[in-house]
This record gives C-alpha cells, sequence and structure tokens, in this order.
C-alpha cells in the first residue's frame, strides 16, 4: 500500500496546507443519502481522514462520526482537534483493508485519491469488502478521486497545496519526478516535496509511493467483484447538479457505491 509516510508524519504542517471549509461537501453526503435512500444521514466514516475534516464536520452537525487512517500522528492531531471543537469523534488508527467500528455507519467517504494507496486489484476489492462490512444496509461509499480529465494514462499532472498560519509557511509540491504512469500495472511512482518556513526555520522533506492510476471503469469492476457493491451514480464534484463529464464545472470524480446486502 503507497505510503507517503515522510509527508503524513507531519500533521502540522499538512494541515496548515490543506485545510478547507468542507461544509459544503457535507451538505452533499447528507442531500445524496437523503436523495439514494429517502432517509436522513446519521453517521459517517472517514476513511484515510488525516485531520479528520469531514468526520469533525459531522460531529458539529450532531452526527455519529469516525475517523480512520494508517498514521497514528494524523489521527493523534485529528485527536486534539476534536477536543479544541469540543466534539466526540471514534478515531482510529487502521488499515483502510481490514478494520471494524464499534457500530456500522450509514455512509463511508474517502476523499483525496484516498484509495490510490490501494496498488493491488486485489486489496482495492478487499478494501471495498471492509467497507461494506462497517455499513448499514443499503449505505453508501463515496469516493473522491481526480478527474480523469487531469490525472490519466499519458500525464499524471502537477499539484500544489499552500497555506500559512501562526507564522509557519508551508507548500506541499506533488509530482515533482514528472512521473510515467506503467502501463502493465496502471501505478505511477510519485515524489512529493514538503516545503516549511517555520518562523525563518527552513526545511525540506521528500516522500514517495507508488499510487494507483484509479479510473472509472476500474472502481465499477471492483465494485462488482467485492460482490457487496454496485455503482449508484456519479458525480463531478460535491454537487448533487454537476454530472460527472468535461464540462467546466466537473472538477473531480465523485463515485457512489451503495451496498447491495
Amino acid at each position: 500500500m503507497a505510503e507517503h509516510n515522510q509527508l503524513y508524519q507531519n500533521a502540522v504542517y499538512y494541515d496548515i496546507a490543506l485545510r478547507r471549509d468542507v461544509g459544503p461537501e457535507v451538505d452533499f453526503l447528507c442531500a445524496l443519502y437523503q436523495r439514494v435512500t429517502g432517509r436522513d444521514l446519521t453517521s459517517l466514516l472517514d476513511i484515510a481522514c488525516g485531520p479528520g475534516y469531514h468526520a469533525r464536520a459531522c460531529a458539529r452537525r450532531g452526527l455519529r462520526a469516525y475517523g480512520l487512517d494508517l498514521r497514528p500522528e494524523m489521527i493523534a492531531f485529528a485527536t486534539d482537534q476534536a477536543a479544541a471543537d469540543n466534539v466526540s469523534v471514534g478515531w482510529l488508527v487502521a488499515d483502510m483493508r481490514d478494520f471494524q467500528l464499534d457500530a456500522p455507519v450509514d455512509l463511508a467517504l474517502a476523499v483525496f485519491d484516498a484509495v490510490d494507496a490501494l496498488t493491488d486489484d486485489g486489496d482495492v476489492v478487499r478494501h471495498m469488502q471492509a467497507v461494506a462490512a462497517n455499513l448499514t444496509p443499503g449505505g453508501l461509499y463515496v469516493l473522491d478521486n481526480t478527474h480523469p480529465r487531469d490525472t490519466s494514462w499519458d500525464r499524471y499532472g502537477s499539484y500544489r497545496y499552500a497555506g500559512r498560519r501562526d507564522g509557519v509557511s508551508v507548500e506541499i509540491v506533488w509530482a515533482t519526478n514528472n512521473p510515467v504512469i506503467d502501463l502493465e500495472t496502471s501505478t505511477v511512482y510519485v515524489e512529493t516535496e514538503l516545503r516549511v518556513d517555520d518562523n525563518g526555520q527552513t526545511s525540506v522533506t521528500t516522500a514517495a509511493a507508488t499510487e494507483k492510476l484509479v479510473t472509472p471503469i476500474g472502481l465499477k469492476l471492483s465494485a462488482d467483484l467485492s460482490g457487496v457493491f454496485r455503482v449508484a451514480g456519479w458525480y463531478g464534484d460535491f454537487d448533487l447538479a454537476q454530472p460527472f463529464d468535461f464540462s467546466p464545472g466537473a472538477h473531480r470524480m465523485i463515485t457512489v457505491l451503495q451496498k447491495t446486502e
């Protein structure tokens, strides 16, 4: 499984560069769940949660929320942030391919290309089966990935995230090595740089991992092979009115899977 460990171990710096308002995304999830199931969303699992933005936002709305991440540094940071928010979230340091919640949830979410860490097709199926085992009947799994227009077979693309807080400037530059996708395995070796100016102390940390090229047909095939999910829809952003297409408003690939058991 792909791990940009040197990046994800630096949870505070990661948060400075990536923190954002996820309220509109949570609005989308609530409306989506109502549309597909006819019920109100009551619980959510934030997979590969990092600082736990979505789990914490849901907890602030009174939902039962969980956050799962492989890195203990991220979960420790998320725990502190939830305490500062005065909200209760169930945090787990666990592998997304094998985990167990204390109670099933209505919806699971994996954002920011989280599933590209699963470089083996069998691991993707195993992951989906683990997710389904922790969902309520008819529950949803929502995956957020880069639009194929921006990362595809012939180009990986280059991505930059930056922020500043309390005298600390952070820049994360993705794909500094001009990565090339392996056509046989659908994987790509990607290097990133974490550039920090911490009140005058500068540093550059390099991280690397092999990632999987995530495609619509690949997700559908994995869902079919899992035996526990069907594709319930696609969207081009966290917006129920935005189709998954090549129009200017389609910024992301939002895949909606529904549990079949």
